[in-house]
């Protein structure tokens, strides 16, 4: 820490408020506008919005409201197990009791804090106690006692500018990406779904069918579908295959949750394990949703993955990928997938029952225009994705430099 800055308990510039959850029997205080926070949401950091939303009357009733540029943060949750939390909001939220709103002083700009306590993330954590039921506790005392620099307001303020015009250029990237998804959604709704395809005008149409349109199975357009390994614990450790669990695979993205799992080479030929490639489709055969979908993209390692996520290679033969992909995650397809999982706690669907469901198949001139339209949307989203990595990367280094002070702002 800069020894040109003053530092000092936090609990002395800024206040801690904490959240609650309106009555959810009052179906007054629910539905409305306002953006109500809880601990799943705080993966982003800067929140704009949430899955559930309280009307004013809720905010007054439960979780009162903070304006813009709050600093949140988790204070209690499994998650606190890996990380801590923190989040900026983008507009005035609402927040539950497992997190705290934190509004500094006049003295301490909230961009500044934000960036402060991301840099004392690790620590942080690590001071988080066992609370009931596996969950981590962080103490009320642990922040307020917690070393506060107090550097200049001009200073805090250009050091908040620096650090968020990273954040900035990532969040119009991802806004980007949304966009670049909700492009190729639509385009497949639009052709496949309300069958406005290029030629319908043209093109007769019999029980719901195109004319020279086909019915085959999610299985049987692959020229493989097979359930991933089953890895023990004693199995896994080295470094020449990561692991890639169900949590990993999103709605055609990946998802890093930063639970490294690898086996070594000789555990990969012992075991016989199926490596995953670029160009697998990766289908998660657990929530949420069952069924959901990933186009394998280059990685920085070698991959395989868990036996509850089936390998799909389409056949370029039958079917275009992005297609496939594409009727995968469709909303058809998903329900049916859901109808088919058994499992009260744990809900899942076999390989089996998905690999038997219907895909309808236009003929391949067709499939390939939209497979061509489609690629083109998926690469930029890959470059948009791989531009905020490099983004994240270099704001990450350069935090603990600006926060040490060996960096003047």
């Amino acid at each position: 820490m800069s020894l040109r800055w003053s530092k000092v308990p936090m609990g002395n510039e800024v206040k801690f408020r904490s959240g609650g959850t309106p009555s959810k029997s009052r179906a007054e205080y629910w539905n409305g506008e306002i953006p109500w926070v809880s601990s799943g949401e705080m993966t982003q950091r800067r929140i704009y919005d949430t899955e559930l939303h309280v009307t004013e009357e809720g905010a007054e009733n439960g979780s009162k409201l903070v304006p813009e540029n709050t600093v949140l943060v988790v204070v209690r949750g499994m998650s606190l197990a890996k990380e801590f939390r923190i989040s900026l909001t983008g507009r005035p939220v609402t927040f539950n009791q497992d997190l705290k709103a934190l509004q500094p002083s006049p003295k301490i700009d909230p961009g500044f804090l934000f960036y402060y306590l991301h840099s004392q993330s690790h620590a942080i954590r690590d001071s988080a106690t066992d609370a009931s039921h596996g969950t981590k506790k962080l103490e009320s005392r642990v922040l307020e006692t917690w070393p506060l620099p107090v550097p200049d307001l001009p200073e805090q303020q250009n050091i908040a500018s620096i650090l968020s015009a990273y954040d900035d250029l990532i969040e119009n990237n991802r806004r980007r990406i949304q966009l670049l998804e909700q492009a190729a959604r639509l385009l497949y709704k639009e052709w496949f779904v309300h069958l406005r395809f290029p030629g319908h005008e043209h093109t007769q149409i019999h029980n719901g069918i195109p004319e020279g349109w086909i019915l085959e199975t999610v299985a049987g357009v692959c020229a493989a579908f097979e359930d991933g390994d089953w890895i023990e614990s004693k199995d896994q450790g080295g470094e020449d295959f990561r692991l890639l669990q169900i949590s990993n695979i999103g709605d055609n993205e990946f998802v890093e949750t930063g639970n490294f799992r690898y086996i070594a080479a000789e555990t990969f030929r012992r075991l016989r394990c199926n490596e995953v490639v670029p160009g697998d489709i990766l289908i998660s055969r657990m929530p949420k949703p069952i069924g959901r979908a990933w186009y394998v993209t280059e990685q920085p390692w070698k991959m395989i993955t868990a036996v509850d996520v089936t390998i799909a290679r389409p056949n370029p033969e039958i079917v275009d990928s992005f297609y496939y992909l594409h009727h995968l995650n469709s909303t058809a397809h998903i329900a049916r997938c859901e109808l088919r999982a058994t499992g009260a706690t744990r809900p899942r669907v076999s390989r089996k029952n998905i690999g038997a469901l219907p895909i309808l198949l236009p003929p391949k001139p067709i499939q390939s225009t939209f497979g061509e339209i489609v690629a083109n949307i998926h690469w930029q989203r890959e470059n948009l994705t791989r531009q905020n990595e490099k983004l994240a990367k270099a704001r990450d280094l350069l935090l603990p430099r600006l926060m040490s002070g060996e960096l003047v702002a």
